[in-house]
C-alpha cells in the first residue's frame, strides 16, 4: 500500500556566507516577508521552471546568456594548423 504524502513542512538547512545571507535578508525585507518565506518562494518557483524546462527539453537563458550564446555562435572559427591538416586529409588532399 502506498504511503500518503504529508503536507507538513520539512526543514531544509542551507549554509551561506555572510554576504549571501545579507542579500537574502535584504530581499526578504523588501518583500516584507521572512527570510524563510522568501527563500521558499524564490527557490521553489525557480526549481519548478527548471524541472518544466528539463521535461520539455527547452533551454531558458537570461538576456545576458542569450547574448553570450549568440556571440559565440556568430564569431568566426579560427582553425588550428592541426585542424586544417585534418581537413586536407579528409578531403584526400596532400
Amino acid at each position: 500500500m502506498a504511503k500518503a504524502h504529508s503536507k507538513a513542512a520539512s526543514p531544509l538547512m542551507v549554509r551561506l556566507d555572510e554576504e549571501s545571507k545579507g542579500v537574502l535578508t535584504r530581499a526578504a525585507e523588501l518583500r516584507g516577508i521572512s527570510v524563510s518565506d522568501y527563500v521558499r518562494q524564490v527557490t521553489v518557483a525557480q526549481a519548478r521552471k527548471e524541472v518544466t524546462a528539463a521535461h520539455e527539453q527547452t533551454i531558458a537563458m537570461t538576456p545576458d546568456e542569450q547574448l553570450a550564446f549568440w556571440t559565440a555562435l556568430s564569431t568566426p572559427v579560427k582553425l588550428t594548423a592541426a585542424q586544417k591538416a585534418l581537413g586536407k586529409l579528409m578531403r584526400g588532399e596532400s
